[in-house]
């Protein structure tokens, strides 16, 4: 399984095992990978991974993404490769499966023994907004068209929806007001959104689309 290992300073941090399609790194604590530092963005860089292969980008970062030292806006990793976000460092690692070289000899042997292997999953395109039902904005219509987009009045309350491959979140990130939803305070903790909610934001009332 691939993984990364952040580390600072030689220093393990920890490390996190990349098991979804979409594995977001920032400063924010609704990142799936959070570093809390001033030199890392909000929503610095995510992850992907789709057949196999697994790919960093950057996402506007105010600092960047390097790696192995150079900046890059999106890049396949390799086994060995190194990112690195301000003093931060996220080593990538895929070891090959010893099964799976042998699975590869057997094929190349006897190739009428094993079935094909099916087509990857198709990547499910989804698409989502947020419609203000009250206030001087009423009717307007916001698409979700980034990985993490942020709703609210700094210092009031602001939330963040982040979209997923078959889904959009949403998590409380700063203010002394915490958003509901469907009547019910929304935390830190990220809560699946589902087409028709209700969400009240600083007295604004929401509903989020999905189609």
């Amino acid at each position: 399984m691939p993984k990364v290992i952040v580390t600072i300073d030689d220093v393990v941090i920890k490390e996190v095992p990349l098991t979804k399609d979409q594995t977001t790194v920032g400063r924010r604590p609704y990142n799936d990978i959070v570093i809390d530092n001033l030199a890392v963005s909000g929503e610095h860089a995510i992850l992907r991974m789709l057949a196999g292969q697994v790919s960093v980008e950057d996402l506007n970062s105010t600092n960047g993404t390097f790696v192995n030292g150079k900046a890059v806006k999106k890049q396949t990793l390799i086994h060995g490769d190194v990112l690195e976000l301000g003093k931060y460092k996220l080593k990538f690692e895929n070891h090959p499966v010893a099964d799976d070289f042998e699975k590869t000899m057997l094929v190349k042997a006897r190739p009428s023994a094993v079935p094909p292997s099916p087509p990857p999953a198709p990547v499910v395109d989804i698409h989502g907004a947020i419609k203000v039902v009250s206030g001087p904005a009423a009717g307007r219509e916001m698409a979700l068209t980034k990985v993490v987009t942020t709703i609210g009045k700094p210092g009031v309350a602001v939330a963040a929806i982040t979209r997923r491959q078959h889904h959009f979140q949403i998590c409380h990130v700063e203010g002394g007001a915490q958003p509901t939803l469907n009547g019910v305070m929304v935390g830190t903790e990220p809560v699946v959104l589902n087409s028709g909610d209700q969400i009240v934001l600083a007295g604004t009332h929401m509903q989020f689309i999905q189609s």
